[in-house]
């Protein structure tokens, strides 16, 4: 079980470099070679990790942590919300690719954490009610974006709770200079 633990924790590092590395690029620096395409078609894809986030056009978890083809398993929501089909997705990833690490990934300025401090009809309202259930009456968007991700990484915990090394954390995305804060205190082993 030790190793697994090592393999999760390897693996969010990786994570780290990679935002280190965006946020001082100019350019994409994961690799999407014709090689790289080759072997994946060839050999399957092993990501090293989950990553849970929201739709929004600003959030590319790729970029973000210059990953290329093949690394990252990413599932895209607005709002990074989970309910059972990213459920599915997670445990997916986890059960047949061997992912040991689990990121939730919100951002500042998401605008359905913002529209679900307003009133919402249509489909949008699945989307807002599961984000309102999670931030309650908070009125601080970044905080209310922090809470939403708390919600979502303890829906994959509960979910995935008899995953042997599995780690599940939550991360908050700044639009504005490209930094990932992984302080949100909530990475758990499993």
């Amino acid at each position: 079980m030790k190793e697994k633990f090592e393999i999760a924790n390897s693996a969010l590092e990786r994570l780290k470099e990679g935002n280190k590395l965006y946020i001082n690029s100019e350019k994409c620096v994961g690799d999407v070679s014709q090689e790289k395409r080759r072997d994946t078609f060839t050999n399957g894809q092993h990501p090293y990790a989950v990553i849970v986030s929201c739709s929004d056009s600003r959030v590319i978890p790729e970029s973000i942590f210059s990953a290329g083809i093949g690394d990252l398993f990413v599932i895209r929501v607005a709002g990074n919300v989970v309910d059972n089909v990213q459920l599915g997705s997670v445990e997916y990833a986890v059960e047949h690719l061997g992912c040991r690490l689990v990121v939730v990934l919100g951002h500042t300025g998401c605008g359905a954490v913002s529209a679900a401090m307003s009133d919402n009809c249509g489909f949008v309202k699945h989307i807002t009610d599961e984000i309102k259930r999670a931030i309650g009456e908070e009125t601080d968007t970044v905080k209310a974006s922090v809470l939403n991700v708390k919600q979502s990484v303890y829906k994959v915990q509960t979910s995935l709770a008899k995953t042997e090394g599995l780690k599940v954390c939550g991360a908050l995305y700044h639009t504005d200079s490209g930094v990932v804060n992984f302080d949100l205190n909530n990475c758990t082993h499993i």
